[in-house]
């Protein structure tokens, strides 16, 4: 077996089952689950209806490269949404089945193992896949805090040169998970500047770039930044996107990747012996889900309401502020995050995941640890009752 599977950690659902598995299950409140930011609201019936009426594309083998008709279509939404002059759709979008699979299989491709002591540079707090994607490449993870004290930016200015040489891949997150952080052009010109300098891959997590608050100012983008800094090549950048979030389908898992051909010329490569070409059925929804901007619309509408309502109750307690982006707060408790989330599922039935097992210790602390994530994913009515929940929770420790 390949050693370096003995090498991951638990991820962080199952540590959380583990702190939970004595805890009595007969509690008067029903359940809400704000753990996982897994999307529940109604999935848009263009979707379901373009899969249920391309179910004949089941008896087709897809093609790793996606029909040309799904690659347009991506290129266009990119140039629609990003403002982008030109993208082109042959050779610079790939679809994928979710941005979760592709990034683990990035690290696969881009890590060179012929060079020791290769690193993959994370934020940390992180998604987990990004540290076991470096391990099972051969690479050593490198985690780069966001606190609070630097409005949880991706400090990239605190590593060394020496510590660059050695970088040939870094995950970035924007809109951040679990913070919302949204990268500003000014990092984005740092990040990119030390690219060209030390030849690393920047992998651009965007997932959650379609969860925003104002319908006139949606977050920057990676491929964005990258044009408006003169990058038109979007040379050493690859951005990873999702339906998941944005049209509510995780189970469709629907994304694409895009941007720097050259890589993107490899990664295919790659691709085609690792065997994950998408569904033709699925091709056809995610066109009709790209193709529509309404059902986006009143998808950030059930949010923002959710937002307005639930972080002015949370914030004297646990000090929460709207993030710039995502459905995640990211909220500070009054002691141990594991305490507060155990007592709280055994209390009110209320499940939120501990920070500390979203991030690692580095520079001497665990910049998780101290917070929860609680994932606004719900109905507006059940996230409402768990803020209710939460409120008396924290009024009954004073």
């Amino acid at each position: 077996m390949n050693p370096d599977l003995d090498r991951l950690q638990p991820y962080p659902f199952e540590k959380l089952r583990q702190l939970f598995e004595d805890l009595p299950t007969d509690s008067p409140h029903s359940a809400i689950r704000l753990s996982i930011g897994e999307p529940r609201h109604a999935t848009p019936t263009l979707i379901t209806d373009a899969l249920v009426t391309h179910l004949s594309g089941l008896a087709t083998y897809p093609l790793t490269t996606g029909t040309a008709a799904l690659r347009q279509t991506i290129a266009n939404w990119l140039m629609r949404r990003y403002g982008l002059g030109t993208i082109s759709a042959e050779t610079q979008v790939l679809p994928v089945n979710g941005s979760r699979e592709a990034l683990f299989a990035f690290a696969q491709c881009v890590v060179d193992r012929s060079h020791p002591g290769a690193k993959v540079m994370c934020p940390n707090p992180f998604y987990q896949i990004y540290e076991g994607a470096a391990l099972l490449a051969g690479a050593e993870p490198l985690f780069v805090n966001t606190v609070a004290a630097s409005d949880f930016s991706f400090d990239i200015g605190a590593v060394d040169a020496d510590t660059w040489r050695s970088v040939q891949l870094v995950y970035v997150c924007s809109p951040g998970n679990p913070t919302g952080h949204v990268m500003s052009l000014d990092e984005w010109r740092t990040l990119f500047a030390l690219a060209d300098e030390h030849g690393f891959v920047i992998a651009a997590d965007e997932c959650y770039s379609e969860i925003y608050f104002d319908e006139a100012a949606p977050p920057l983008g990676a491929m964005e930044a990258a044009w408006r800094l003169g990058r038109t090549d979007y040379r050493k950048l690859v951005v990873f996107s999702s339906l998941s979030k944005r049209s509510n389908v995780p189970g469709l898992r629907s994304g694409f990747v895009a941007g720097d051909a050259a890589v993107l010329k490899q990664f295919l490569r790659y691709r085609t012996y690792h065997g994950c070409a998408m569904s033709p059925s699925v091709q056809e929804a995610s066109i009709a889900a790209w193709n529509d901007e309404f059902h986006v619309i009143e998808n950030r509408r059930l949010y923002r309401e959710k937002f307005d309502q639930i972080v002015p109750m949370l914030s004297p307690w646990l000090g929460v502020e709207r993030p710039d982006a995502g459905f995640y707060l990211w909220a500070r408790t009054p002691g141990s995050d594991t305490d507060f989330a155990r007592a709280l599922q055994a209390e009110y039935n209320v499940t939120v995941l501990p920070g500390s097992y979203l991030a690692r210790e580095a520079g001497g602390i665990n910049p998780g640890a101290g917070y929860v994530r609680i994932a606004l994913v719900a109905s507006p009515e059940e996230c409402l009752e768990a803020a209710e929940r939460i409120v008396a929770f924290c009024r009954g420790r004073q």
